[in-house]
């Protein structure tokens, strides 16, 4: 069972499960934009012109004509600001996530294999193998 976990957990620590996660979220946020944006601003629009079209005098007998409200552009405003809070909040769950996947693995130390050693006549850096410094040409001993 906690072989179970951990494999689960490993699998929603992956980067490319945060990421389609946060793709859902956004789309779903976005289609709310477009609902509204369809809904109370381009139908009563498309209706507006239809009405007028058809004669109506008023912009308040062409909405009893056809039977439509006015025009919403404060369910548009608001959908864009649920929107942006929404992917602010997201951002930022994404880079505590990000923070916390951060802390949670070891830093590799990396080990350095020396390839390089002082000649001790000329003091300058030779490679490990070498014999002979090819700067002054002295022997090298081990």
């Amino acid at each position: 069972m906690k072989k179970f976990f951990s494999e689960f957990k490993a699998f929603i620590m992956r980067g490319n499960v945060m990421d389609l996660a946060v793709a859902v979220i956004i789309g779903g946020a976005f289609q709310s934009i477009v609902s509204s944006l369809c809904d109370d601003v381009i139908t009563p629009l498309i209706q507006y012109i239809i009405g007028m079209i058809t004669g109506a005098q008023s912009i308040d007998e062409m909405m009893q004509v056809l039977n439509v409200g006015p025009i919403s552009f404060g369910n548009f405003i608001s959908a864009i600001i649920n929107f942006i809070i929404m992917a602010f909040i997201i951002f930022i769950l994404v880079k505590v996530v990000n923070k916390a996947m951060a802390v949670g693995k070891k830093k590799e130390e990396v080990i350095e294999e020396v390839t390089t050693k002082t000649c001790p006549h000329c003091m300058s850096e030779i490679h490990i193998d070498a014999t002979k410094c090819p700067h002054c040409t002295a022997d090298i001993t081990e």
